[in-house]
């Protein structure tokens, strides 16, 4: 963490967790140069072909952080190889009561009980369409909090057939512990009827647009491993593309004595990273060299983005790392990947 962005982040950290994000994405919405010099490092080009798509390097900007698209073009400047945004829903929804987003600056963790607060789907594609980013793409998507489980794949289409044509990749999020029964999705044999129902209306938006996008699932760290064969096996019978591994956990042990241990959500940051890495392994050790895996959960180092590669990942992305250690990780981290490629 370079000194400058230690001064900028104990400025943040003295605000409230969800305002400190905030006040940095109204920031770099406005002012996308703020994004870089004097904190970022330069771009690191480690071109690699994965998905029927070119990334710039294997280093990404998971979901969550930029819910709404508003910051691609900082995003750009920061050098990432890919950029994720979302989870956005159908129609837009304020997400769960606040306080919802909780620092555990010792752990170096966050908990957030968020709820896919967004704006929409229609106001991210008009973020995206103002943005004009040349980089690959990911849109993240999701359920309305208030669309019973058993029709959550008509949100889910909903949105596939909004963002097609804006995405190079789609992924599709089953895994929050912030929406109420959404993990049931990830059972086998609804996870197999949504998949399968999301690969059909891919192929149809396929013809009508003229190019392919892939779909991606992004699944849970606390699955167990009949979960787990579960998922792989409806990953196979679907015909997606890929998985990513993996979202927050509901965990605590390893923030146990935290003032914050007990709230109710999701944790990510530093106590994720062996959990999430022992998912993504498992899922290698599962899957075929040739099916793409993306690992997520607990990178703040390029010592950790090194760690996910070794453990079967093709690509890699981060969030808590970025707000903790600051933009120079993009680097650090896609500099060390290129000298696993």
């Amino acid at each position: 963490m370079s000194g400058l962005y230690s001064l900028a982040r104990s400025a943040l950290f003295k605000l409230d967790a969800e305002r400190a994000h905030e006040v940095t994405l109204d920031l770099f919405k406005h002012f996308p140069t703020l994004s870089t010099a004097p904190f970022a490092a330069a771009a690191v080009d480690d071109t690699v072909e994965l998905l029927g798509l070119r990334f710039r390097n294997r280093v990404g900007l998971a979901a969550g952080l930029d819910k709404n698209g508003a910051c691609l073009r900082a995003w750009d400047r920061l050098g990432f190889g890919f950029v994720e945004i979302g989870t956005i829903t159908p129609r837009p929804q304020p997400g769960n009561p606040r306080p919802r987003m909780f620092r555990l600056t010792e752990q170096r963790a966050l908990i957030n009980r968020l709820g896919f607060n967004n704006l929409g789907v229609d106001a991210l594609l008009r973020n995206v369409a103002a943005a004009g980013f040349s980089g690959v793409l990911g849109i993240n998507i999701g359920k309305n909090a208030d669309t019973p489980i058993e029709n959550a794949v008509d949100d889910y289409r909903l949105c596939l057939q909004k963002v097609y044509s804006a995405a190079h990749y789609v992924t599709v999020n089953i895994s929050s512990p912030n929406t109420r029964n959404l993990r049931d999705l990830q059972d086998e044999s609804r996870l197999r009827a949504l998949l399968t129902e999301l690969v059909t209306a891919a192929a149809a938006l396929a013809q009508q647009h003229g190019k392919r996008v892939p779909l991606l699932v992004k699944i849970a760290p606390d699955v167990s491993e009949e979960q787990l064969d579960g998922i792989v096996a409806a990953a196979h019978e679907s015909g997606i593309d890929g998985l990513i591994a993996t979202n927050t956990t509901i965990e605590r042990a390893a923030v146990q004595g935290s003032p914050h241990a007990g709230e109710a959500g999701g944790l990510s940051g530093a106590p994720l990273l062996m959990k999430s890495t022992d998912t993504l392994r498992r899922l290698r050790a599962k899957l075929d060299k040739d099916f793409v895996l993306v690992g997520v959960g607990g990178v703040m180092s390029a010592a950790d983005a090194k760690l996910k590669r070794e453990a079967g990942a093709d690509l890699v992305q981060i969030y808590s790392g970025l707000i903790f250690e600051g933009p120079r990780l993009i680097a650090d981290a896609a500099r060390a990947l290129r000298n696993l490629s």
